[in-house]
């Protein structure tokens, strides 16, 4: 199965590169740093040669080199390992990673998202790690809780290591033009039928589409209103995907409306969240969904072209229950892997192993004491500017936090930047008003049909989802998608979830 499924992404892949060209190179590496003392005093990595070798590392898109940003040369200096870095584009990131293994373009590390891991494990693309991580990774095996490790394994194998999050938070909501708002008289809407009328009249007064997203945002603060709230939603004891949901129809001719109506972006489906905050900065748009960690700089971007304006924040929707939810995965974040073509496995999980070390952990996620943070009132607080001038991209080059510690290491990123620490301090106090829903199938670990189709479902849900929207679908047909979609591996995920669902109880 895994040796046709990697035949399958060569071939597609080989189609699309003889229509495609381009420069793949990777940006050129960072300088070297001189090793710490608490570098040396690490394990050497250098097979015997006396030099530890050079590794390279794909990651995820970012608005920063990574090659020279201070935090990637901090990650040479406590561990010895210079590393070149690569990152995906921020558009098309699947094709460009499909290209990359296809054509076996050589990285030691991979941090991949939870679809694409699962697409390159289950085709045989990714390394085992069980031996290498009993041979080469005691700071990583006391780092990584025990139930953390289930989401990396397949087939009672290892095939990454697994980097959590720092709990139950909640990282968007909706934002709104507020000195628009109280120019025209508006309330902040509280349910979806309010928010149609907010927009309809702002619409007419500005003369704008006046909410803008991504394809990422199809669903959130206003899904949720519908019932809409996580991927899978516990019925009666049974788990539900939400593409069966029957909300979901209620959701998509309402969203159909505001697009009919000029209320929502038409170029919502080829937005990226740099686009959407630009059209919001520069006036063509007055609400979307944010991000916390991105307020400081949609704020910073709004307020040089409007010196008066204000961001309001549109608390969570109220369903037709008068009732409003959120919901919150605690899955894993990222998945740190190891490509079959590297040739240097042992010295990317001594990489890895090298950082998790705990200390080495601590200053590579808030920096050294008394430089980067201060710890008082029990509480960790950074130190600006330090902590902003070397810290600002160090989550980037983790690969695997400390689980034990990190949530507390965590919150002094939050606390960096006072309108970083506003926005999210107001969107947890807004999910705490609500009924916070967590995805039931958070903590499970892969499951084979869940896994193999996840990527093709998502896609082929989106997509049909973005084409209802915008009506060259009609939703009256959306029960011959769904059998489209069971068809293709809707019901195996579906039966296969639900089979481990029960054996939990």
């Amino acid at each position: 199965m895994r040796k046709r499924s990697v035949i399958a992404i060569f071939a597609a892949c080989t189609l699309l590169l003889a229509a495609c060209s381009g420069n793949n190179a990777s940006p050129s590496s960072s300088p070297s740093a001189s090793a710490s003392p608490e570098a040396s005093a690490q394990p050497s990595a250098d097979n015997g040669g006396g030099e530890k070798p050079e590794l390279t590392m794909l990651m995820q898109y970012g608005l920063f080199d990574p090659n020279v940003d201070p935090a990637g040369k901090q990650v040479e200096a406590l561990t010895g390992y210079k590393t070149k870095y690569e990152m995906l584009p921020a558009e098309n990131a699947d094709e460009k990673l499909n290209l990359m293994v296809a054509n076996k373009q050589n990285f030691d590390v991979m941090k991949l998202g939870s679809a694409q891991f699962y697409k390159l494990a289950t085709a045989g693309a990714l390394e085992p790690l069980d031996e290498l991580i009993e041979q080469h990774g005691p700071n990583i095996k006391a780092a990584i809780k025990e139930d953390s490790w289930k989401s990396a394994t397949i087939d009672g194998q290892i095939f990454a290591i697994p980097e959590t999050g720092s709990g139950i938070s909640v990282g968007e909501e909706l934002v709104v033009r507020q000195d628009w708002m109280d120019e025209l008289g508006l309330q902040t809407p509280t349910t979806p039928d309010e928010l149609y009328e907010v927009l309809k009249k702002i619409k007419e007064a500005k003369g704008i589409v006046p909410l803008t997203g991504t394809k990422d945002s199809i669903y959130g603060d206003i899904a949720t209103a519908f019932g809409v709230i996580n991927e899978w939603t516990d019925i009666d004891g049974k788990l539900v995907h939400k593409a069966e949901l029957p909300q979901m129809k209620e959701f998509l001719t309402f969203m159909n409306k505001l697009y009919s109506e000029g209320l929502l972006d038409s170029e919502m489906p080829i937005n990226t969240s740099a686009k959407a905050i630009e059209k919001f900065a520069s006036g063509n748009a007055a609400m979307y969904k944010l991000a916390w960690w991105s307020a400081s700089s949609a704020e910073a971007a709004l307020v040089k072209n409007f010196p008066e304006a204000k961001i309001g924040i549109i608390p969570y929707l109220k369903g037709k229950d008068g009732k409003a939810s959120v919901g919150v995965n605690l899955a894993t974040t990222w998945f740190i892997a190891v490509p079959k073509v590297s040739k240097l496995k042992e010295d990317a999980i001594k990489l890895i192993d090298a950082k998790l070390e705990k200390e080495t952990f601590k200053q590579l996620a808030i920096g050294e004491e008394g430089v980067h943070h201060e710890f008082k009132e029990e509480k960790y607080y950074p130190l600006l500017p330090k902590f902003n001038d070397d810290l600002t991209n160090a989550s980037v080059y983790m690969t695997g936090v400390d689980e034990h510690n990190y949530p507390t290491y965590w919150q002094a990123r939050v606390r960096k930047d006072p309108v970083l620490q506003s926005y999210y301090e107001a969107f947890q106090a807004n999910a705490a008003a609500t009924n916070i829903v967590v995805d039931p199938m958070s903590v499970s670990p892969p499951i084979d049909a869940v896994s193999k189709n996840k990527q093709k479902l998502t896609k082929l849900l989106d997509d049909q989802v973005l084409m209802y929207i915008a009506g060259s679908e009609k939703i009256a047909d959306y029960d011959t998608f769904l059998a489209k979609w069971m068809a293709e591996g809707g019901t195996d995920s579906i039966q296969q979830a639900n089979e481990w669902y029960q054996s939990t109880k």
